[in-house]
């Protein structure tokens, strides 16, 4: 579990199966006829990208029927916060995906791209 702690209150996060049964669903992409889901990967690219949008909806989902459940407006205001160190909840986020059974495989191998094509 991801925790973070918005106005006083510990938000839960899980990047599990649902998590990504539910972000593949935000993004269909048609390859050859072919129409599949890529939500996931979308936004594994986006927040590697430093995308606070994104960060809003992957945490928005990831919090999906937990409690207490965070808007989507505590969020925004967390990140907003001067005193949020946005760097590092970036760098949280992508440390979690990288760990969590149902994300870890595409994870590293799309952080790994991701990274080699930045250095190119």
């Amino acid at each position: 579990m991801f925790e973070l702690t918005i106005n006083d209150k510990v938000y839960t996060f899980n990047f599990g199966v649902g998590f990504v049964r539910e972000i593949n669903k935000t993004v269909k992409v048609e390859m050859s006829g072919v129409t599949e889901d890529a939500g996931l990967t979308m936004a594994l690219t986006h927040i590697y990208d430093g995308d606070v949008i994104d960060l809003v909806n992957v945490l928005d989902l990831a919090n999906k029927g937990k409690s207490p459940r965070v808007t989507k407006q505590e969020l925004e205001a967390y990140i907003e916060d001067p005193d949020t160190d946005i760097d590092k909840l970036f760098d949280d986020v992508i440390g979690f995906f990288t760990t969590s059974n149902a994300t870890k495989k595409r994870a590293e191998k799309m952080f790994k791209s991701l990274e080699a094509a930045a250095n190119e």
